[in-house]
């Protein structure tokens, strides 16, 4: 009998001593970290190495929505089905076709030893939280491993697989290889959820020192406000998305980076000829027929209150996966795969201290999804449109489906920083991005569009980079808070287009014509308008909700890629469905609010009521009037409503997030806003605290330097010690 309980304790023995080791790890790491909160709740934390930073930071964030970041990690290994259901399995098919726990355990094995350490420690900070806060039930997640943190290595959850079409998976793979041909989308929002990146050279700016604008376009509540400092030289504040342990847009003492989304080409579709050979499916590929490699991929999903499983299997082209078939031919997907050198280029660029180094970091090429606007302490401003540019052949037209049986599709490696579009130090003095052609991104002194491959900047202007150029030319005497006036400047770009031909429309029709009459001083209210939004602006409402009508009338006729979205409604659209469509307006005011003369700020609401991550709205509960506009106007202050639920007032769900001014002086100086507040929890006090200066374009200064975190210092603790 002592000899079975002695082979049993053996047996045992390695998960007990790794136990041991985690509890050890735990501790060291909590009593070398303290976590400061300040006034508004923002968590300032100190560790004595990095990795005790990460560990307090990813704490600290558990501390203030733990929701979120296990959904974060959910959706990002594909698991979503496992807690909603079947219906999710598409959805986590394309997450799954790459993001394989085997594979990614691997790639923690073969990673660097600081990039190991900090990854355990990330995994060791979200466990530990959970073991000191028992009450807290995650929906799947019990156990966070270190290698799960190469699931999410950028700062979209799923980066460019998000590209790919869950019907296109669900056509294909449940269907018999059923053709899927993705309807090409007419964007009639102009990216309302995208960002604005400004950085100004000292030469325009009253202290002489670089600015940087940091304005993020997401959905509310995606990102919250962290500080990190350690002895090893790291010190970078701003906005990381729940759930990972690198500033994402932010900055430290001495630069600082903000990425707008890109639509530079770095994804492509190839088209394959397949036969079924001896049973098995090859695809031409040049003289030979090759054979798919397949791969038996286990879907889970909730079944009521068990769990089934679905195996699929899934085709991979030396390109990539197959996504869809179109006809007879199979579609393969190529994009960047390079998880580990992602996480590094990441959370390495936030311990750099001049251009040089951060360059040095993006040689890495793996910001695969994102522009960046760059300024430092030195004076230098920056533009980089995209960072990971594969080589391809320019006699295809790469922007569609291209033979994947050719090899001259193939890839030809990577190119070079110089050779991206770039712009750097330019003589006007400031940089723009807002999601749109980079080739305005400096005024006259942007690059050449001639100059590059047409694959590496398809992107179309935009009303806010048209609004962005327009606020930043021929301006001087730049400090902090004019840069916040800057970025919310109120005016309406894109009806300085539809405003005149709507005056035509009206002065065409016959006087006999109902409209006439009936329009009258709608027209004329819109005439007379500022262009300018306003919370008691009644331009602004009639206006926004004629915007929307219009494009609803215009989705039958074809929008030339060529032709903004405003020039479209104001040439493409005739003189009637621009009047039905402010008949519409009048109407739908009429019905909702009473009167067509409501006011802006009587519509447009902020309210916070749960912390859901689907945020529901109740035109019955308390709200706050927002004077910003969406995105498809021009508005820099992008504020868009997508309720869940039916509503009559707009609750704005994306757009201005989390916002940020640097100044980069001898000492660094910064302010901030965040929608609602740090946390997600109702009960706190820190849930709802920054939704008025929010609502009214105040920003807090930011505490980045320790006397003046602990001048206003609420709480100082230890993880897991309060």
């Amino acid at each position: 009998m002592k000899t079975k309980l002695f082979l049993l304790a053996l047996l045992f023995l390695p998960s007990l001593l790794f136990a041991q080791s985690e509890q050890q790890r735990w501790k060291k790491h909590a009593r070398q970290t303290e976590i400061i909160r300040d006034q508004w709740g923002v968590p300032h934390v100190f560790g004595q190495t990095d990795s005790d930073a990460v560990f307090g930071m990813i704490y600290s964030q558990c501390e203030d929505d733990f929701n979120r970041v296990e959904m974060n990690y959910i959706t990002a290994m594909g698991r979503m089905a496992e807690i909603m259901g079947k219906e999710q399995i598409y959805t986590d098919l394309r997450m799954k076709m790459y993001i394989d726990p085997d594979v990614l355990q691997e790639e923690f094995e073969g990673s660097s030893d600081w990039l190991k350490e900090l990854m355990t420690a990330w995994a060791d900070g979200i466990n530990y939280f959970l073991a000191k806060n028992p009450k807290i039930k995650p929906k799947l997640l019990t156990k966070f491993e270190p290698w799960m943190a190469l699931a999410f290595s950028e700062g979209s959850i799923g980066g460019d697989i998000e590209s790919i079409s869950s019907v296109g998976l669900r056509a294909f793979y449940s269907n018999n290889f059923q053709s899927f041909i993705p309807l090409e989308e007419w964007d009639l929002e102009e990216n309302p959820s995208g960002s604005n990146g400004f950085a100004i050279a000292p030469e325009l700016t009253v202290n002489g020192n670089a600015l940087l604008l940091i304005n993020p376009h997401t959905s509310f509540y995606f990102r919250p406000e962290v500080h990190m400092v350690s002895q090893e030289g790291l010190n970078a504040y701003g906005a990381v998305t729940w759930g990972q342990f690198f500033i994402y847009q932010g900055f430290n003492e001495f630069n600082g980076w903000m990425h707008t989304s890109t639509r530079a080409d770095v994804i492509d579709h190839y088209a394959l000829t397949v036969e079924q050979i001896d049973g098995t499916y090859h695809y031409k590929y040049g003289n030979e027929w090759r054979p798919f490699i397949t791969k038996e991929i286990p879907m889970r999903y909730k079944d009521g209150d068990g769990i089934g499983e679905e195996v699929i299997t899934a085709f991979y082209s030396h390109h990539g996966p197959v996504i869809r078939s179109e006809g007879d031919r199979w579609i393969s997907v190529r994009l960047m795969v390079e998880r580990e050198k992602a996480l590094s280029q990441s959370y390495l660029r936030t311990k750099t201290s001049s251009h040089q180094e951060f360059r040095d970091i993006m040689e890495l090429k793996t910001n695969s999804s994102n522009n960046t606007v760059y300024a430092d302490k030195d004076g230098t401003i920056a533009y980089y449109h995209g960072n990971f540019m594969p080589i391809r052949d320019e006699s295809f037209d790469w922007s569609g489906v291209v033979n994947g049986g050719d090899p001259a599709t193939d890839w030809k490696g990577l190119h070079d920083l110089d050779e991206l579009v770039h712009v750097i130090n330019p003589k006007n003095g400031w940089v723009q991005n807002c999601n749109a052609t980079p080739f305005t991104s400096a005024g006259e002194y942007s690059p050449v569009r001639g100059n590059y491959p047409a694959y590496m900047a398809p992107d179309a202007e935009s009303a806010r980079g048209l609004n962005a150029v327009r606020v930043l030319r021929n301006k001087r005497g730049f400090t902090l808070n004019n840069l916040i006036d800057t970025a919310y400047d109120p005016y309406m770009i894109a009806f300085e287009q539809l405003l005149p031909k709507l005056k035509i429309a009206y002065e065409r029709i016959s006087q006999n014509h109902p409209l006439k009459s009936q329009l009258q001083k709608p027209v004329e209210t819109l005439l007379n308008w500022d262009l300018n939004f306003g919370l008691k602006s009644i331009g602004m409402s009639l206006a926004h909700f004629w915007g929307q009508a219009l494009i609803s009338n215009a989705r039958g006729i074809e929008r030339p890629a060529e032709v903004y979205l405003f020039d479209f409604l104001a040439d493409f659209t005739s003189d009637q469905m621009k009047l039905e469509a402010l008949a519409t307006a009048v109407q739908k005011l009429e019905e909702d609010f009473g009167s067509w003369e409501t006011p802006w700020g009587e519509i447009n609401r902020f309210q916070r009521i749960t912390g859901d991550i689907v945020q529901p709205f109740d035109d019955n509960k308390p709200s706050i009037p927002v004077p910003f506009a969406p995105a498809t106007w021009g508005s820099l202050a992008s504020y868009v409503g997508r309720s869940p639920v039916e509503t009559k007032k707009i609750y704005g769900t994306v757009g201005n997030s989390f916002v940020a001014v640097v100044e980069f002086g001898e000492k660094v100086r910064a302010k901030s806003s965040l929608a609602g507040g740090q946390s997600g929890d109702p009960a706190s006090p820190h849930f709802y605290d920054q939704a008025q200066p929010y609502a009214n374009a105040e920003f807090k200064e930011v505490n980045f330097y320790r006397e003046d975190i602990l001048k206003f210092a609420l709480k100082t603790y230890k993880p897991g010690m309060k």
